[in-house]
Formats: C-alpha cells, structure tokens, sequence
C-alpha cells in the first residue's frame, strides 16, 4: 500500500487481497456465500444471527426492552456471528442476508418464515409487530424515523470513515482523520442540540429512534468505541453525555449489551442467549468456572 501522497489511482481497479488491513481476511469485492454453513435453530420463533457490535447491540436491546415491556412473544435465541472468522458468508446467513452484514433476524411464527436484515428495518419489524416503541399518531411517528434514519445514514461517517481510518487502517492518513473527525464532531453537536430540547431524540418518549443511535453515538459519548473520545472531546456535548448516561442505566439495555459480546470481561458475555435466566447462569465467566 503506498501513501496518499505518491499513490495515482490505476485506470482499472484490481483487487489487492494485501491492502486490507486488519480486515483484508473478511474484505472481498464480490457477494454471495463462500461456504456452506447451516444456521443452528432454537426453541422460540424469532432467531437472532449476531454479533454485540453498535448494529448488533440495537436488536438485541430492542428485543430485551420488548421483553421488558411484557410482550413475551419477543422470547428469541441469539446465535453469534463470528465476522472475524468468515460465518457472515455461510450459506444459511447469505440466505438471510444477502449483503452478508450483522444482524439479521429470522421470524418462524408465521406458516412462511420471515427474513429480515439492515438493523434499522429489524428495529421497525419488530416495532410494528409488537405495537410499541415506535409512536402511531403521524406527526410523532415521522420524527421518529426521521431520527431513525439520520442514524442509518450517519454511522456510516463514523464506523466506516473515522473508526476506520483513526483506529484500523495500516497508515495513518492526515486527510481521512481530520475529514471524518470534522463530521462526526458536527454529528455529534447535531445530536447535542436536539437534545438540548427533548430527553429523548424523538420528543418526550423513549423509542426506537433511541435505540438505534445510543450503540453509536452513545458509545462514543462514553469513550467505548476506537479510544476516540478524548480526541474528539466527546465530553463538551454534555447532553449527549446526559442522554447516554440514562439510557446505558436501563436494566433492558445493559442486557442486551450482553448478547452476543465475545470480548472484554467475562462476566458480561452472553455468547448465546436462549432464555432470560442465561443472564444468570450462562455468562462467559460462569461457564468457565463450571469446567
């Protein structure tokens, strides 16, 4: 890989398996499955294909507050996704998604069982489905989604650009980070400024619009994603701070940060989840200490 500042793009691109970086393992220029992989199948209709990363981390805390609201018909077994090792390209997750990309969600309650991908989509499917955090009178509904879908456009510039170039590429590329850093940081004040006016980004109720940013914009709040948050002085935008504080307090959310986490402390990894009592007895640290 050549740097910026002598590097002429060619007139045909051709794919340099070297140039990938941490990622040049799972990184290709084509679609479709790579091997044939059945996915595992459990007890409850919906069957979650994951991985706690900020997109996965939405489903699953949507699933655990649906939970929380009583809807038991939200029971789902969640099955990790190992991205690093490839199982995003099994045929049986290709089936479900065919962008290869967690999550993706597979509804068997009806006769015809229900595939759903993109984590904006799954939080809306469940949503209508359940009748519940998502508003119906059109007004407050329309915010909701519109906040909703800022994320889904937004996360973007800072997983794929800033995460990207500030924490995973090969080099350090000066033009990358301070493009990338500058929007986020004008992300971030957007977010500040509406919440400034509102406790919650779509008015006064906690929804799926909520839910959708917290993982991102939340997480980068708190200093959790790519050791960016003194570099971009995340604390001056107190009422992000404020936000993501009272959201992460939420016992729905702080299971559902659990599901599917393979990495950091043992006691909060719930490799597979199949049932609520899993948060008490099948944690990483409570296994090990069984064998």
């Amino acid at each position: 890989m050549s740097d910026t500042s002598d590097y002429t793009p060619p007139k045909v691109w051709t794919w340099d398996k070297a140039s990938g970086g941490r990622f040049a393992n799972i990184n290709r220029p084509i679609a479709g499955p790579t091997h044939t992989q059945a996915l595992p199948r459990g007890k409850h209709p919906l069957q979650l294909y994951s991985l706690a990363t900020p997109n996965g981390v939405k489903v699953t805390v949507m699933l655990e507050e649906l939970l929380a609201l009583g809807h038991e018909g939200a029971e789902y077994d969640a099955w990790p996704i190992r991205i690093g090792d490839g199982d995003q390209f099994g045929s049986g997750f290709v089936e479900i998604n065919p962008n290869s990309k967690i999550p993706a969600l597979l509804d068997c309650s009806a006769a015809e069982p229900i595939r759903v991908f993109e984590s904006g989509a799954i939080l809306v499917y469940l949503a209508e489905k359940f009748g519940a955090l998502l508003p119906t009178e059109p007004a407050r509904r329309a915010q909701c989604l519109s906040w909703l879908f800022w994320q889904v456009g937004s996360a973007p510039y800072l997983g794929g650009g800033l995460g990207h170039f500030y924490a995973y590429a090969p080099i350090k590329i000066e033009y990358a980070i301070e493009r990338f850093a500058m929007e986020v940081k004008r992300q971030l004040d957007v977010l500040n400024r509406r919440l400034a006016e509102s406790p919650y980004v779509a008015g006064d109720e906690y929804t799926i619009a909520d839910i959708a940013i917290w993982p991102w914009y939340g997480g980068m709040a708190k200093g959790l994603l790519y050791d960016a948050g003194e570099f971009l002085q995340v604390h001056e935008y107190t009422h992000v701070v404020r936000w993501a504080d009272e959201i992460a307090a939420r016992p729905a959310v702080m299971r559902g940060r659990m599901v599917n986490r393979l990495v950091g402390p043992l006691e909060t990894q719930l490799h597979e989840r199949h049932d609520a009592s899993d948060f008490d007895t099948r944690t990483q640290d409570k296994l090990q200490a069984d064998t």
